[in-house]
């Protein structure tokens, strides 16, 4: 099983979100191709409400501590989905990367 896939199964499992996507955004650093190793999440649950961001963080990270040994970066997008709909449905970017010359 790939590691996108455990990522998206551990966060179906552990948060039942309304929207969630994983991005391998490994291709945008300076690794080997195969690597798996920087990620960007976005899922919006109501299990976020009245949290706050670090709260919300904290039970990504809970639900992925296995996940975590593995991986280098994880962009969070940690969502209600009522800020889903006040953003309409949109997150930033990425900022690329800043090491290894790519």
């Amino acid at each position: 099983m790939s590691m996108q896939q455990q990522i998206e199964q551990r966060l179906e499992a552990e948060l039942a979100p309304e929207f969630l996507e994983v991005q391998n955004e490994t291709h945008m650093h300076n690794v080997p191709p195969d690597a798996e190793s920087h990620w960007k999440v976005t899922v919006v649950s109501p299990k976020f409400e009245g949290l706050m961001l670090i709260k919300r963080h904290r039970l990504v990270n809970e639900a992925l501590r296995e996940e975590l040994k593995q991986v280098h970066a994880l962009a969070l997008h940690t969502l209600t989905p009522g800020e889903w709909f006040e953003k309409a449905g949109k997150v930033a970017d990425s900022p690329p990367c800043e090491g290894g010359g790519k």
